[in-house]
């Protein structure tokens, strides 16, 4: 193994990590990544490894996070350039969904390696919270629903988006096909009918 000799910073190297792992988790699938091969395909030795991630699942969670921020981030400011028009929202949020679920496809497979991880369940239901916290921001200036209502029809809107997704992952549907039939459904539910 060839250790590099460039002296990082400690947020430096943790970046370079993540970079490398997305990479080999890309290339090999989310079973190929672990602590000592993430250490040779980065080309340092493994206790630097061990320094930012004491477990496998730790590194597989920190990824996870990475795409999510990355994710929730695009969507954000997809949503920042969306005109008030409610189906023009719907539209770029489902453009920013399925543009971000085709562009990383490591998503999947680390959830998938994460599958009953106390860690990872706690982390997913933060992060979806928070995801359905911006929909239902975007959505609510266009909603006769209730705040509590149009939250729980956000919670099934991501329910179809990640049923979609796995479509797309499977190759049964185009992007295309995935972001319309997410924004048909995001304006027929939360801004149809008055409160319950």
């Amino acid at each position: 193994m060839t250790t590099t000799s460039t002296r990082l910073s400690k947020q430096a190297r943790r970046e370079q990590l993540l970079d490398t792992a997305l990479a080999m988790v890309r290339a090999q699938g989310a079973d190929a990544l672990t602590l000592p091969t993430l250490a040779e395909a980065a080309g340092v030795s493994r206790p630097i490894v061990y320094s930012h991630f004491d477990t496998r699942p730790a590194l597989l969670l920190a990824l996870y996070r990475r795409l999510y921020e990355r994710h929730r981030a695009a969507t954000a400011e997809a949503l920042d350039t969306a005109g008030s028009d409610a189906t023009q929202i719907a539209w770029v949020m489902s453009a920013a969904y399925f543009g971000c679920a085709a562009d990383m496809p490591e998503f999947t497979a680390i959830s998938a390696a994460l599958k009953g991880d106390p860690a990872m369940d706690a982390a997913q239901l933060e992060m979806l919270d928070s995801y359905t916290d911006l929909m239902a921001d975007a959505l609510r200036p266009h909603s006769g629903r209730t705040g509590r209502d149009l939250r729980l029809r956000c919670v099934g809107l991501l329910g179809a988006a990640e049923a979609l997704a796995a479509e797309l992952n499977r190759g049964r549907i185009t992007v295309a096909a995935a972001i319309t039939a997410l924004a048909d459904l995001i304006v027929g539910s939360p801004g149809a009918g008055s409160s319950d």
